[in-house]
């Protein structure tokens, strides 16, 4: 058993042999804690605040676990998971965002993450979803979606299908653009 940072225990897990482990955040008390929270897990953490930092990491040795945050200062965390994928399609990538919502959760996972954790995600999580069995699946949510949030998941939907491309969002939605940069700054409603 592994202490966790409340003292709980968790269960140990057979590391595999490249324990590599890149975590990308822009929200550095907390890219610290996770990294001291990882490590001492066993893995060997390189940290990023940044897409560019996270990028560069990559290109040089591409991990064999990523962390990412969805949404960071100089862009969005799936350009990190896309590159991962492509560099070696082998890596684990996990993506944490404040902003959940289906459409992203889905282009997450076509980019190659393996899981699609909230903010704030505790380290025991992140390690479960890093060595997730393949196959595994997500709990059902105990509360279905309200009208709000089915209309904001479609919004974000058509979000990503037009490459986060505001102006041609609004135009498909027939909305104007800042209805829908107000629309897409706001967190999901419940």
């Amino acid at each position: 058993m592994l202490p966790t940072e409340s003292g709980a225990q968790t269960p140990e897990f057979a590391l595999p042999a490249d324990r590599s482990l890149l975590l990308v955040d822009d929200d550095k008390p907390f890219l610290q804690r996770l990294s001291r929270a990882m490590e001492a897990r066993g893995f060997q953490v390189t940290a990023a605040e940044s897409v560019a930092e996270g990028l560069a990491a990559v290109a040089t040795r591409p991990p064999a676990f990523a962390v990412v945050d969805m949404r960071l200062g100089d862009g969005n965390g799936l350009d990190v998971i896309s590159a991962l994928n492509e560099a070696r399609p082998d890596a684990r990538g996990v993506i944490l965002t404040g902003y959940g919502n289906i459409a992203t959760a889905v282009t997450a996972v076509k980019l190659g993450a393996v899981d699609y954790l909230a903010k704030p995600a505790d380290a025991d999580e992140v390690f479960a979803a890093l060595l997730a069995l393949a196959g595994k699946t997500a709990d059902l949510p105990e509360n279905p979606m309200s009208a709000d949030r089915v209309r904001w998941e479609h919004i974000q939907r058509i979000y990503e299908l037009c490459s986060r491309n505001v102006s041609e969002t609004a135009r498909r939605l027939g909305m104007h653009r800042r209805t829908l940069q107000r629309i897409l700054a706001k967190r999901a409603p419940r």
